[in-house]
């Protein structure tokens, strides 16, 4: 277990500001022919307005896995679609550089910022049961914690945390741990604790003041320190720490057999593909599968597969987690803007759920994830009836290519759901 090194302040390109809502493209990936399976259940079709939307057969799957694969650049990718009840997997690259195999359709990832929505439903539940309020200051529950350069926890609340528009700065790891693939050798089993990573933040002037209650457009930025502190509110809340209550609420009642938080634990359980970053100055690849994910905490730390994601989002946006008010309160989006705007057309923000318009209509659910090496995305559509989760290895630190990979990992899922 190693210590957090002496944070040092480091200038934040654009590439760094986007790693965290962008996937990443790959040069010189191993591409293999792309796989497919599906279900036995029957081909059905879902309505959409006045139209029909058939599913991608196992093929077709296939091919659009292959052509992300090529315009991305990743090393490898897997993508499990459910319709209705009929659920298709694809699998294109490699599990493993050199090995010629993709990956498993039962492997275990890194969840990333997937995690938001376990943590946001919490609270949430928290809030249904009166333990809580949206409302409450983040001083309230944490006197102290947030405060100095202009930060003030008196007027932040939960909903602001939730939501990103609480202004907290968001700082990457790469201001502390560095940004080159030494760097990462030399930092990857290095322990932080949350009070570490928000005292970080507190270094820094907040990006803006916390959004006001009645503004219907707050300023949003994403901020990773808002989750840490989130998740310090749980355990003070419930006399139990974030991880605890995720598995208590959400993961044994939903039987999600195969998501965990890792803890001081740097090494996934079998089976797991390996994930590969191109780091800042280099065009060879670093092997970063094996990491302590104690920086992101709260944030970002939990491990999942693509069938329990499917689970516990179904199970949300169906309403088995939360009370109608407090979904309906999880589902009141804001705008993001900037590069997040960019990246992601239309993107609209609730508490811990992303929420992005359909070009065959309505609208797909879920929440994204980022890791170096590491791009996870999932779609949900608003009844439930389709869905998509998408996991890719391979990324790198060119801004260019993670906005390429980006649209190309976009049109996957949006074409996974319209059929």
């Amino acid at each position: 277990m190693g210590a957090m090194n002496t944070p040092v302040r480091k200038t934040r390109s654009r590439a760094v500001v986007t790693a965290a809502v962008t996937a990443a493209l790959v040069a010189g990936a191993v591409a293999v022919p792309a796989t497919a399976a599906t279900s036995a259940a029957p081909v059905s079709a879902a309505a959409v307005g006045d139209r029909w939307i058939a599913p991608l057969s196992p093929t077709r799957l296939a091919r659009e896995a292959e052509q992300t694969l090529k315009d991305a650049g990743y090393v490898g990718i897997a993508v499990e679609v459910r319709h209705g009840h009929r659920r298709t997997h694809a699998g294109a690259g490699e599990a493993v550089l050199g090995s010629g195999r993709p990956a498993s359709r039962d492997a275990v990832f890194r969840a990333a910022s997937v995690t938001k929505t376990f943590v946001a439903t919490v609270v949430l539940q928290l809030v249904a049961e009166g333990r809580l309020s949206l409302d409450d200051t983040v001083e309230k529950w944490l006197p102290g914690v947030v405060g100095g350069n202009g930060n003030d926890g008196r007027r932040i609340t939960l909903r602001h945390l939730l939501q990103h528009t609480s202004g907290i700065y968001n700082w990457d790891h790469i201001e502390v741990t560095g940004d080159t693939a030494e760097d990462f050798e030399r930092t990857r089993f290095d322990r932080f604790t949350p009070k570490e990573s928000i005292a970080h933040a507190m270094r820094h002037q907040p990006d803006f003041p916390p959004a006001a209650p009645d503004d219907p457009a707050p300023r949003w930025n994403y901020s990773n320190p808002g989750y840490l502190i989130a998740g310090m509110v749980i355990e003070k809340a419930a006399k139990r720490p974030w991880a605890e209550e995720v598995e208590r609420r959400i993961i044994r009642p939903l039987g999600l057999r195969d998501t965990y938080a890792p803890g001081d634990d740097p090494y996934l359980r079998a089976p797991h593909a390996r994930t590969y970053h191109k780091f800042r100055g280099s065009d060879r690849w670093t092997d970063t599968t094996v990491r302590n994910m104690t920086s992101a905490d709260a944030s970002g730390a939990l491990v999942s597969t693509r069938r329990d994601l499917d689970r516990f989002y179904t199970a949300l946006l169906g309403g088995r987690l939360l009370p109608a008010a407090q979904l309906a309160e999880m589902r009141r989006t804001v705008p993001v803007g900037g590069v997040y705007e960019e990246a992601m057309p239309g993107l609209g923000y609730g508490l811990g759920l992303m929420r992005q318009p359909l070009g065959c209509g309505g609208h797909r659910w879920g929440h994204g994830g980022d890791l170096d090496g590491t791009t996870v995305r999932t779609g949900f559509t608003d009844d439930g009836s389709r869905s998509v989760v998408v996991t890719a290895s391979g990324k790198t630190a060119d801004f260019t290519q993670l906005m390429r990979a980006e649209r190309a990992v976009q049109r996957l899922v949006e074409r996974a759901l319209c059929g």
